[in-house]
């Protein structure tokens, strides 16, 4: 059986196309600001969101990529900004090694957004090669001619495979780096990994740009 709207014929229980574009345009988009992410703007964040939105600020000067997620739960958040601020001004790394470590781990669990990122910040604040970086993110052969990059690009490509690091090369790694070193690398995995699962979660392309704010 059919019934008509303004005597249009119409099987029962189907919309006319105007109201189907109706319905489709009321569903909400699969995509918001940052990816799936939708930010909020400043000026309407709850007290609790802003103050991990300053507190981010105040230690990192932007709210960089992540973070823009990571706002939604305030209080997780100013737990972990910390320490990426950490990596940023006192770690016992130099930039070109946390850029070797960044680049294998982010490539590692591919994410676009990142690997496309640190590609561009490993050449550039890293000084490294733009080879040797496409290497590290394409996983071909590389090896460093300076002796603590070579053995953090070793232990960090063990633990990143993962395989287990052998005596050997953990005694190198604590000659060349340091205990403290070692804990840089493994803590840096874990730190990209966790950054790397929340663009993942929320699909975040390699061009995102997310809010200006």
């Amino acid at each position: 059986m059919t019934k008509s709207i303004s005597g249009v014929p119409v099987p029962n229980g189907e919309a006319l196309p105007a109201q189907k574009e109706v319905d489709d345009m009321s569903e909400p988009s699969d995509f918001g600001t940052f990816g799936r992410y939708i930010e909020t703007p400043v000026g309407q964040m709850s007290a609790e969101m802003r103050d991990a939105y300053d507190f981010t600020i105040r230690l990192r000067g932007l709210v960089p990529g992540p973070h823009r997620i990571w706002l939604a739960n305030p209080k997780l958040s100013k737990t972990i900004v910390p320490t990426g601020a950490y990596y940023q001004k006192h770690s016992t790394l130099t930039k070109a090694e946390i850029e070797i470590v960044t680049n294998l781990i982010t490539a590692r669990w591919l994410s676009a957004y990142a690997s496309y990122e640190h590609e561009k910040i490993g050449e550039e604040q890293g000084l490294l090669p733009a080879e040797t970086v496409e290497r590290i993110i394409a996983g071909l052969p590389v090896s460093f001619e300076d002796a603590r990059e070579e053995i953090v690009y070793q232990i960090a490509s063990a633990l990143v495979t993962p395989r287990l690091v052998p005596l050997g090369l953990y005694r190198r790694a604590k000659t060349l780096i340091g205990d403290a070193g070692i804990v840089d690398v493994a803590v840096l995995i874990g730190w990209f990994t966790m950054v790397s699962a929340t663009l993942s979660a929320f699909d975040v392309p390699a061009n995102a740009v997310g809010l200006d704010q």
